[in-house]
């Protein structure tokens, strides 16, 4: 059910009143998501004493719904009521976070707790995130969807630059209870919709899961461009992830930065990734984005290798300006492969085909994470905890420099190709044809 809108103050049309209690509700809920990203692996290593082995464990109890669940997910919530779907997920993920303080006060967390809360709260958010889309699409006309997601996205972006510098201040304040500060996040945002009116969904569409799921993977890998695409982000997504998931133990056993310290540093990379939204489109149109794309990859990956300079250099420097260029480059890879994505794909096509591109690329991740805890354990005994980091964060940072640009560096001149056919083409049937 759309709201008839009124204008706004510089009089544009109102977004409507759902849109906004809405984007309330996601605007509080993404700080409450950086406050766990934070609070989580800092209280697996200062508080349980957890090994890199059991980072790297629940680091991949993060991402495993996302291969496994997403196309179940968007077949169900086709046949949900989206309102009550999204309440019913938040009241979930706050009960969830809302029992790791309550069991660290009772003496009972540990790391097999940890892992089933994570898995289990990010599983709720596979569906969750589903039905956020598909509610968009209920509540906002199309004239004002692109204003709509450009809200949206600047609160997400916004929570990356002021999250991680909260979360740290709430953990240093609270301990623990900090962790109560994210679930109360879930219940305003479940607070929020509840307050919304009553709006469409859950149609159900009724096609198979396999057939679906064979329809996409054949989008993704009979077009040239879109394997190119598919292999790339697969292959970044092997080395990636192991970066990040090591950064925690670095930061904080290797380089013994504070909560404090490590928290602000990542606030200010997170700079980086906002400065990386606001220029991409700008560099994406000057050079196009198929010729952006190996470019952007390369360069985020190689910008890793600044970790290196930790502790020759001061240590909360070198991780902010490091995560500030590899956060920017990152963002000019998403922003350019989304753009080359969706001139291949028909409107009809674009869910089942981003669908299959995500649980094909992500679904590498759960294991890449598990690995990079793996390598750390493994190099501890010859290497040191600080050399053992370095190293695993430098293989993962070379696995994207080296192999991740290489499915993509052909993809310009591809499509390039295609243009030049296209306009001969265009050329031949606007030649007059001579009747004798």
């Amino acid at each position: 059910m759309r709201t008839a809108a009124a204008p706004d103050r510089a009089g544009r049309e109102s977004l409507g009143r759902e849109f906004n209690l809405l984007w309330a509700g996601q605007t509080v809920s993404n700080v409450g998501d950086k406050i766990n990203l934070f609070v989580v692996p800092t209280v697996m290593i200062l508080v349980l004493h957890a090994s890199p082995f059991e980072v790297g464990l629940v680091s991949m109890a993060q991402y495993l719904a996302i291969p496994l669940l997403s196309l179940v997910a968007g077949m169900l919530v086709d046949r949900w009521d989206l309102r009550a779907t999204l309440i019913t997920c938040d009241l979930v993920r706050f009960l969830l976070i809302g029992l790791l303080p309550v069991a660290y006060w009772l003496d009972f967390l540990s790391v097999p707790l940890l892992f089933v809360v994570v898995a289990v709260s990010n599983a709720t958010s596979v569906f969750f995130n589903i039905g956020y889309t598909a509610t968009i699409a209920s509540i906002v006309r199309p004239e004002g969807r692109v204003r709509a997601y450009a809200n949206l996205e600047t609160s997400r972006t916004t929570s990356e630059v002021i999250g991680p510098a909260i979360a740290s201040g709430l953990y240093q304040l609270l301990g623990m209870a900090s962790l109560l500060v994210d679930a109360v996040t879930f219940l305003f945002s479940a607070g929020s919709i509840r307050a919304m009116k009553p709006y469409g969904g859950g149609a159900g569409r009724r096609e198979s899961m396999w057939s679906r799921l064979k329809q996409g993977i054949r989008l993704n890998w009979t077009d040239p461009v879109l394997r190119g695409t598919l292999l790339g982000t697969l292959l970044a997504n092997i080395g990636g992830p192991i970066f990040v998931t090591v950064l925690p133990v670095l930061a904080y056993r290797g380089l013994g930065l504070s909560v404090g310290t490590l928290g602000l540093a990542m606030s200010v990379a997170a700079a980086g990734a906002v400065v990386g939204t606001l220029l991409a489109p700008r560099v994406s149109r000057r050079i196009g984005a198929a010729r952006m794309m190996p470019w952007a990859i390369f360069l985020h990956s190689l910008v890793g290798l600044g970790i290196l300079a930790a502790p020759a250099l001061p240590s909360a420097v070198v991780i902010g300006a490091t995560l500030a260029c590899y956060g920017f480059f990152m963002v000019w890879y998403n922003v350019s492969t989304a753009a080359v994505r969706q001139a291949r794909v028909s409107a009809a096509d674009q869910a089942v085909s981003h669908a299959a591109f995500r649980t094909i690329t992500w679904g590498v991740i759960p294991l890449s994470v598990f690995v990079g805890g793996v390598m750390v354990e493994w190099l501890t005994a010859d290497f040191g905890i600080l050399d053992a980091t370095r190293i695993t964060m430098v293989v993962g940072t070379l696995i994207g420099t080296f192999f991740a640009a290489v499915p993509l560096a052909p993809l310009h001149r591809m499509l390039a190709r295609e243009q030049q056919r296209a306009a001969a083409a265009a050329d031949s049937d606007d030649t007059p044809v001579r009747t004798p």
